[in-house]
Order: C-alpha cells, then structure tokens, then sequence
C-alpha cells in the first residue's frame, strides 16, 4: 500500500530513476532493411521479437516498450533518416524525462572490424552522420553508445556503397551472434552499470 501511494504522489515531471532510452540508429524504407548502416534498427527489432513486443509509429520514430528486472526501456527506431537522429533523440530524451546517463545509442562503426563491438560512454562522432547531429542537437557528446564494427573492406571512393550495402554471406553466418550481445549489453546498462557492463561486454 506504501508504494502504490508513493507512485500515485509522485510528480508527472519527476524523473523515473529505473527508466532508460535505447535509441537504434538507421534508415527508415525497404531499400535500407539489413544494410549495415541499420544494424541498430536490427538489434532493436531483435530485442523487441525476444520480448514479444511490438513498436509504434509515434512522433519522430518507432517506438516500443521492454521491461526487465523492474526496469522499464525505452526502444527507439528513428524515422527522421539517419543525418537527422538528434532530433528525434532530443525529443524523446525529453518525452521520456530520461537523464543523459541513461541513454544508450547503437550504431555502425567502420574504424572497427567485422564482429568488435565496444561500449563507449561519449566520444567524437568519427564521420558517422547519426552521431554528428545528435551531438550538434544536444551539443555534448556524452552519452553512451555501443560501436557495432562493420569493417571498412571497400575501395577509395566506395564508403558509401559499402555502408548501406548488404551484408556479406560470411557476415550473415555470424550476425545473429553478435546481435544477441548488443541485447546482452542493453540489458546489462540498466541493471549493473555502464562501467560493470563495459568490463564484461566489450567484445574485441
């Protein structure tokens, strides 16, 4: 009876100290589905097939709702196409009264190899278009993000292609793997720590 009272006293505005925002970056349309530029779109739906939960068409993205361990995650799928992430991270950071230490971003990351995935808790945007605006728009670069390694096997001239082409057959064999521990990760953020999960998950 005491806790029910104290939810039903507590302040709309306050924030929810076991609530946390996962925000998967990538590009709405078919022509992008399971292009490596969308591995965050991937690890989300991932997540969210697991936990028989379904995502919303909701204001500046997809959105969907996991809970775990008394924690509640907040999924977001950007619709705002990649270049303009931060808008639709600002809103929801905001929407959801979610502090900043307790957002958590997926993205593609080419400086790192095919199957490393590390946890960074801020840093520089290293070229990612998704990375550059969300720092412009929140204008810091402190937030948590896991770096999925893409690999940068293409010619001079061809990242592009190469980042919004299709994964290999090799890569294929091993994705579900390593989507399995970003799901691991996102988990582990909100019950252990950022600093807990980094030790333990950060995968080489």
């Amino acid at each position: 009876m005491k806790n029910l009272l104290k939810l039903l006293n507590k302040p709309k505005n306050q924030e929810d100290p076991l609530k946390y925002l996962i925000v998967g970056l990538g590009n709405i349309g078919a022509e992008y589905q399971d292009t490596r530029h969308n591995i965050g779109f991937n690890v989300l739906d991932a997540l969210a097939s697991a936990s028989n939960i379904s995502f919303e068409d909701k204001r500046y993205g997809l959105v969907g709702e996991f809970k775990f361990k008394g924690r509640t995650f907040v999924l977001v799928k950007p619709t705002t196409y990649m270049n303009r992430s931060g808008q639709a991270v600002n809103y929801w950071l905001q929407k959801t009264k979610v502090p900043l230490n307790k957002l958590l971003v997926i993205v593609d990351d080419i400086a790192l190899p095919f199957g490393a995935i590390r946890i960074r808790p801020k840093g520089g945007d290293g070229g990612h278009n998704g990375l550059t605006n969300i720092n412009q728009v929140l204008g810091t670069s402190n937030y948590t993000r896991v770096r999925f390694g893409i690999g940068d096997d293409f010619h001079q001239g061809r990242q592009v292609e190469y980042v919004l082409g299709k994964w290999g057959t090799d890569e294929k064999k091993e994705l579900p793997f390593l989507i399995d521990h970003c799901i691991e990760i996102i988990k582990s953020f909100g019950t252990v720590g950022l600093q807990l999960t980094m030790t333990r998950l950060n995968k080489k």
